[in-house]
């Protein structure tokens, strides 16, 4: 018996041992993978969407525009520091140094060659009496005798376009010169007293050319037209002035020393320009100006470069006499609406006090204010010389050089930054009598603005353009 019962307490053992086991067991036991050699399970991921080509057009612009704009900024940031580099050196490119800029145009070499001092402004004076001129508001064709030291109108007799060319090229002029003919009954009576005829055969236009003549044999003279200059427009350092475009005062320049307005001036030509020497005082560098044509707005984008600054070597600055200068571009303008020359005045143009003039520019709209970002005009009046010469007005400072524009009340006047600009009168065409030069603060009471009378130095202006129209 006792044998029995250790054989069944062992059985119930084992059996207790199983079920326990079989208890701890899952019910949906996981089957167990057995790595196999040379087998591996993909990975399982969701299945990607074709990408759409619109937007990989889209990454494309982008990536260009962000191109652009990097290169946009850069560019800009490059002239501006070129611009201030500009504005404090002078670079010799053959020695490739920099400079102070006081050092360039000081008389004295600082460059290999003498770089800094070969691009200087010139002064120039007129020691002789330039032989062609235009007489009286019919522009006519007047040639000088040295022998004889007298003038004399151009008759009629024998002239052709070629003798027209010519004597416009003597002027400084090469772009549609045309001429007409005058009765010599109409002629005022400093006209008719003395005349010339062109020698037969000849084209050119000097005294040894022409014959001394009591009168003409065909009854008229020469009057000449040297450019399409002074286009009829319709009818303000502004001060009262008012709005403007450049379509209707064409020959207003703007001239800018390191990109900054500086000045005023008036186009004479495609090639030349005239100003007010006080301009140049400060720096003599030429190539530290550009002159910007054919806009309304102000702006210093673009431009031209100069080639040559020649200022009037009478000027002396304590005297303001003699305001007078020119530039010459390195290239010729192209003449269109926005660009055309103003026309020179004639000898004895003979206004006459309140004569109406027109004066233009970008200067300041208020004494000691801004600068006016959009063109300005004022209709002003010629003052009388007396009256501006008088001792409550300017006194002894006016010159015969000078003369006297806009209200002795004050109300409109030129200011500072129209300084060289343009006063213009209008006769068939716009003809430059006036350079802005001077003035006692703006609009103020009897104390007009002051003008470089053009008419007194075309003497000078003719000479320099001729003389350095071919150097």
């Amino acid at each position: 018996m006792e044998q029995f019962s250790d054989v069944f307490q062992q059985l119930s053992n084992e059996t207790n041992t199983q079920v326990s086991e079989e208890s701890q067991r899952p019910l949906n036991p996981k089957p167990q993978v057995v790595a196999r050699p040379g087998r591996h399970r993909k990975p399982m991921s969701a299945a990607q969407p074709p990408r759409s080509k619109g937007a990989s057009h889209r990454k494309i612009i982008l990536t260009i525009l962000c191109v652009l704009v990097i290169l946009a900024i850069l560019a800009v940031a490059a002239y501006f520091i070129q611009q201030l580099i500009q504005s404090k050196f002078f670079f010799c490119s053959q020695s490739l140094k920099f400079i102070p800029l006081e050092q360039a145009c000081d008389g004295k070499s600082d460059c290999s060659g003498a770089e800094d001092e070969a691009t200087c402004l010139s002064r120039f004076s007129s020691n002789y009496t330039f032989p062609v001129r235009l007489s009286s508001n019919l522009s006519v064709l007047q040639i000088y005798s040295a022998s004889d030291r007298k003038w004399g109108s151009v008759c009629a007799d024998g002239w052709t376009q070629q003798h027209t060319q010519t004597a416009c090229e003597q002027l400084g002029y090469t772009v549609n010169p045309s001429h007409r003919t005058i009765v010599m009954n109409d002629l005022p009576s400093d006209l008719k007293a003395s005349y010339f005829a062109v020698e037969s055969g000849s084209v050119q236009v000097m005294q040894s050319s022409f014959s001394d003549k009591k009168t003409c044999s065909l009854g008229s003279v020469v009057a000449l037209s040297c450019s399409d200059c002074g286009p009829p427009a319709p009818a303000s350092r502004i001060v009262g002035g008012h709005d403007a475009l450049i379509e209707n005062w064409p020959w207003q320049v703007s001239l800018q020393q390191n990109g900054q307005h500086t000045c005023g001036g008036s186009l004479l030509s495609p090639k030349w320009v005239l100003t007010a020497a006080h301009c140049f005082t400060s720096r003599g560098e030429v190539s530290r100006w550009r002159v910007v044509a054919g806009k309304t707005y102000l702006s210093s984008l673009g431009g031209s470069s100069v080639e040559k600054i020649i200022v009037n070597a009478d000027y002396v600055a304590a005297r303001n006499d003699y305001d007078l200068a020119m530039m010459k571009l390195s290239s010729p303008l192209s003449v269109g609406a926005s660009v055309k020359p103003v026309c020179l005045p004639p000898r004895n143009l003979g206004l006459t006090g309140g004569a109406p003039l027109v004066v233009t520019g970008w200067g300041h709209l208020q004494e000691n204010g801004q600068l006016s970002s959009n063109l300005q005009k004022a209709d002003i009046l010629l003052i009388d010389q007396a009256r501006c010469s008088s001792p409550v007005v300017y006194g002894a400072s006016i010159t015969s050089r000078m003369f006297c524009a806009g209200y002795l009340e004050g109300k409109v006047d030129a200011c500072q930054g129209d300084s060289g600009g343009p006063l213009v009168y209008y006769g068939r065409r716009w003809m430059l009598v006036g350079v802005v030069s001077w003035g006692v603060g703006c609009a103020r009471e009897d104390r007009p603005g002051v003008y470089s009378n053009v008419e007194q130095m075309m003497n000078w202006v003719y000479t320099v353009m001729e003389v350095r129209l071919n150097t």
